[in-house]
């Protein structure tokens, strides 16, 4: 599967469909951006089935939810559980950077050195996983509820 341009939503989605992607056993490519809940596959999916390619950049925040009018309100709970998904060596990326806060702050280049392994050959991994391509929120169609946009 490919992940390029996912925006995130609610966790609670990304934690089944991550669980299942992970039980597949099907390779994860990052080719763009993966922010908000989507940045829990670094966590769910064993190390050895997932690889970044140059464009790969993941964007980390607190979790959120909407207050009675509509505005993000933090979520201590929802932050926590990403926190908990996490492996060791994001977290520590995520302190040195500033927390889990309501800005996004994101990783990419270099910084996944050591996170995620590298896609060995972009082109032929682009090739194998262009038929599984997901411009979209992990497989279902309201996922925006939980993604923090500036």
């Amino acid at each position: 599967m490919r992940i390029a341009e996912d925006r995130g939503g609610q966790i609670g989605h990304y934690l089944q469909a991550f669980a299942m992607l992970r039980s597949s056993g099907e390779r994860v490519v990052v080719d763009g951006n993966c922010l908000s809940a989507c940045t829990m596959v670094l966590g769910m999916i064993p190390r050895d089935h997932i690889c970044a390619t140059p464009r790969a950049r993941f964007g980390f925040h607190a979790a959120w939810m909407p207050d009675p009018e509509g505005r993000p309100v933090t979520s201590n709970m929802g932050t926590q559980a990403l926190w908990n998904v996490y492996p060791a060596r994001v977290r520590h990326w995520i302190n040195r950077h500033g927390g889990l806060t309501r800005h996004m702050i994101f990783m990419q280049g270099s910084a996944l050195q050591g996170i995620v392994q590298s896609c060995s050959d972009t082109r032929e991994v682009r090739a194998r996983s262009r038929r599984h391509e997901r411009n979209t929120p992990v497989g279902y169609e309201s996922a925006r509820a939980a993604s923090y946009r500036r």
